[in-house]
């Protein structure tokens, strides 16, 4: 696709110039990142398999890959790392997204669980204070909870 794209824009396809690679990908937005994606990976691979310099990486390049890919920097980042976000390859930047992504929701649902246990404790401890031997949730009284008490010297 990229050395199609070369032919009729007068661009040299390897080596290929950064700036090339920044038009190209932005020539070919409406085709959504899905698609652009793997050519610019293919521009790379060549690139280095012949011992060149990777065009794709970092500088305009990976800002039009950004811009066209519209992924935005984890919020949990610092803001001194967001903007490095914009110059990791599109790969890692997809990667990374989802890991934080996965990770906020397993840290949402961990606070829910413990908001509930919490509300659960306090529940249990008025019934207990209340003194009504209430069924609990799990089928044991609130005065049953202490145990036996044993006298420290019988011996059974």
């Amino acid at each position: 696709m990229f050395v199609k794209w070369c032919e009729l824009n007068g661009a040299t396809w390897c080596p290929a110039a950064p700036a090339d690679v920044a038009r190209f990908v932005i020539d070919g937005a409406a085709l959504g990142i899905e698609r652009l994606w793997p050519a610019v990976q293919e521009i790379s691979k060549a690139h280095s398999s012949l011992g060149l310099a990777d065009p794709t990486l970092g500088g305009v390049a990976a800002a039009a890959i950004n811009e066209v890919s519209g992924l935005s920097p984890p919020r949990s980042w610092p803001d001194e790392r967001k903007q490095r976000f914009t110059s990791l390859p599109h790969d890692l930047q997809v990667f990374g997204t989802a890991h934080e992504l996965r990770r906020e929701k397993a840290l949402r649902r961990a606070q829910n669980e413990a908001a509930i246990a919490r509300q659960k404790l306090a529940m249990l401890q008025a019934r207990q204070s209340a003194g009504t031997g209430e069924i609990t949730a799990e089928g044991i009284a609130a005065d049953d909870r202490k145990g036996p008490e044993v006298e420290p010297h019988t011996i059974a």
